[in-house]
């Protein structure tokens, strides 16, 4: 019989114990929503003619609709600009020279500490007064650049922690061939860094969907504010944002489960690196994993 150092089996009566708690979880978590269907229902918020609405097309085609293609343009746009840094910057904190890993280091520290919305915020106000884009897209580029030099940050972090996973070994040899830091990176780190950081990038791509909701503070028009212009259109707040959380969840859960499968498939697959854990991109500065790395070689 296997014993875990992190868990011990419950006896007799901590399992009695347990299943009385989550008994009494259970009821009170129905009770609670008993009543917040009862107020619901006493609110006349779960009458036929609140849902109406969504059964007709222009109410689709008016707010829902664009607010979809609102929220997944900024979404591509700013995955693709977020990698573009990320890689850039995550590369440059490796760089052999120091003055490049610095500023690289400072950008990324940076960036990651300053709140998405304060540089949306700041970008949506800076573009308006140099007059830099059209005023209808002065709210899309604001979301662009927040969630581009946050998400950007994120991912330099991931590139790098995902590049110092790979055997040291493999700078070693590539330096006996002659090849230079660049082409060292270029063509036989990177290549097997991407697939061991493929998940970790994929779930920041969720989370790069969700944070275009903030967006709503500087009028992006975005699908929870459309949900919040059709409450107040229509006077139904509550099927309204019902419905547009739905519509987010099944997006963010078809992200989540193509990372989710992603991960898998490459656990199971024999070639290239292990998937690199989502920890490791916190961890990866810490003293344990360079002995790990020392260990690898």
């Amino acid at each position: 019989m296997s014993a875990s150092v992190l868990f011990d089996a419950p006896g007799p009566r901590a399992r009695a114990r347990n299943w009385i708690f989550t008994v009494l979880t259970v009821v009170v978590a129905a009770v609670l929503l008993g009543f917040v269907v009862w107020r619901m229902w006493t609110k006349d918020q779960l009458t036929g003619a609140k849902w109406e609405p969504f059964l007709t097309a222009d109410l689709w085609r008016t707010y829902v609709l664009p607010g979809v293609q609102g929220t997944l343009t900024a979404a591509v746009v700013s995955i693709v600009f977020a990698l573009i840094l990320g890689v850039l910057l995550g590369v440059g904190r490796l760089a052999p020279i120091a003055l490049i890993r610095w500023i690289c280091g400072v950008i990324v520290e940076f960036f990651r500490a300053v709140p998405v919305l304060i540089m949306m915020i700041f970008a949506y106000f800076l573009y308006a007064v140099y007059d830099t884009f059209p005023s209808k897209h002065l709210a899309l580029a604001g979301v662009i650049t927040g969630l581009t030099l946050y998400n950007g940050a994120v991912i330099a972090e991931i590139v790098r922690a995902g590049i110092n996973t790979l055997p040291r070994g493999q700078r070693e040899a590539a330096a006996s061939l002659g090849l230079s830091w660049g082409q060292t990176m270029r063509l036989i780190l990177l290549p097997q860094a991407i697939t061991a950081m493929l998940p970790v990038l994929v779930s920041q791509l969720v989370v790069v969907l969700k944070d275009t909701a903030i967006g709503y503070q500087i009028t992006f028009v975005e699908m929870v504010r459309q949900g919040t212009v059709i409450g107040s259109a229509y006077g139904n707040y509550l099927p309204a944002l019902i419905v547009i959380a739905i519509l987010m969840i099944t997006v963010n859960f078809t992200l989540s489960w193509f990372a989710t499968w992603l991960e898998r498939r490459m656990r199971r697959s024999s070639r290239g690196p292990a998937p690199l854990e989502p920890e490791a991109v916190e961890q990866e500065g810490a003293p344990g994993a360079q002995v790990l790395h020392s260990q690898r070689d």
